[in-house]
């Protein structure tokens, strides 16, 4: 299957800027990532390697997000402003910390909306912060929305009105990361949804691979003999529902063969998707794993934890850390994240973390588990109401 040609590139041939560039940027860069690598993963970083935009604050959170795993992202939460202490915010300390922010990055699913159902109060209070003049953002590791698909859940559910610059999806980030780190003309294999593809088509990138694949045939010999498009230079692996063997077999294929010169990313590591009434399915993390484990290859994640989905709020506004509360329900994402990047974190219980959990991480010996404890917690983001003049 040939890849499909994506039509007009947004903005001329500079398309939609990475993460290490302001909108209007001047055509694709190649950008050296924010996150995890480990020394397999390396064989990415070599294709990414060149064009990164410095001063010494960007070099040393670049330095601390290159290292191995959560150790790194734990080193810099914590050396941000000490140990966490997790405080219910409410009262003059609701007021203050508000009134000190002039960012709110909201995770979605369990802190603005349950399903289809917005959380009680959720949409005043944003409609509150919006009135104030705050900047509000949308940071999800969801690929299976576009960016315009957002801004309309958002009304419908009665929340301020949103323009797709202010969502960022991991879709959304790894289309970004793809338009920085591919040369012209190149091509990426996907694993994953319509909307993925989609944010794809918007910035440029040529693709093939969604929807249902079939073996070619019956035997190992026809699986390793079928065409490969020769414009691939990545594999892209988001939330897939046609996820398949022979999807597995493809992008194998794409990345032996251009080894260290094809790019593996992935969108997110949720491993598991909870559903109401303690119900769950299998999240992206594992279809990450499946092609991480025949590739024995790390991939390069562009979804929270990892501070590249910041970077790239950061290239679109002028965001400064210490006046940006990160607002997320997920310690090992939203929380970290936010840590990790030096921002003030605001856990909401609505979604899928308990309190014992986050004391045990707090009162635990681990530096790992210190990075994950927010500063603030509120049951619901309703309990701000008061604090916003109610």
């Amino acid at each position: 299957m040939r890849a499909r040609r994506a039509g007009r590139r947004t903005g001329g041939r500079g398309g939609t800027p990475g993460a290490g560039s302001r909108r209007g940027g001047r055509g694709r860069r190649r950008h050296r990532p924010m996150g995890t690598r480990s020394a397999r993963g390396a064989a990415n970083g070599k294709a990414r390697a060149a064009g990164t935009r410095g001063g010494a604050a960007n070099g040393d959170a670049r330095a601390a997000g290159a290292r191995s795993g959560g150790a790194a992202m734990a080193d810099a939460a914590m050396a941000a402003d000490g140990p966490r202490r997790c405080r219910r915010l409410e009262g003059e300390a609701a007021r203050a910390v508000l009134a000190n922010a002039d960012t709110l990055l909201f995770d979605c699913d369990g802190v603005l909306w349950r399903g289809e159902a917005a959380v009680s109060g959720a949409a005043a209070v944003l409609g509150k912060l919006a009135a104030a003049g705050k900047r509000l953002c949308y940071v999800t590791n969801n690929s299976g929305r576009t960016r315009a698909a957002y801004t309309e859940k958002l009304r419908r559910l009665g929340f301020p009105p949103a323009e797709p610059r202010h969502i960022f999806s991991s879709a959304f980030c790894a289309a970004r990361y793809l338009r920085q780190a591919l040369p012209p003309g190149a091509a990426a294999y996907v694993l994953g949804s319509a909307a993925l593809a989609a944010e794809l088509e918007a910035v440029g990138i040529p693709h093939l691979g969604p929807g249902p694949a079939a073996l070619p045939g019956p035997a190992p010999a026809d699986w390793v003999a079928a065409p490969l498009d020769p414009a691939v230079r990545a594999v892209l692996v988001g939330f897939d529902e046609h996820f398949s063997y022979a999807k597995l077999c493809q992008a194998l294929r794409y990345l032996l063969r251009g080894g260290p010169d094809c790019l593996l990313v992935g969108t997110n590591r949720d491993h598991r998707l909870p559903l109401e009434g303690g119900a769950g399915i299998p999240g992206t993390g594992c279809l990450v794993k499946a092609v991480e484990t025949a590739a024995q290859r790390e991939a390069f994640i562009v979804g929270k934890p990892n501070r590249f989905m910041f970077d790239c709020v950061a290239a679109e506004f002028p965001v400064d850390p210490a006046r940006t509360i990160m607002v997320g329900d997920r310690l090992d994402t939203d929380i970290l994240m936010g840590n990790s990047c030096g921002l003030t974190t605001l856990l909401t219980l609505s979604g899928v973390t308990a309190l014992d959990e986050v004391r045990g991480c707090r009162d635990g010996g681990c530096a790992a588990r210190h990075s994950l404890v927010p500063d603030y917690y509120v049951d619901s983001i309703a309990d701000l109401l008061p604090a916003l003049g109610e």
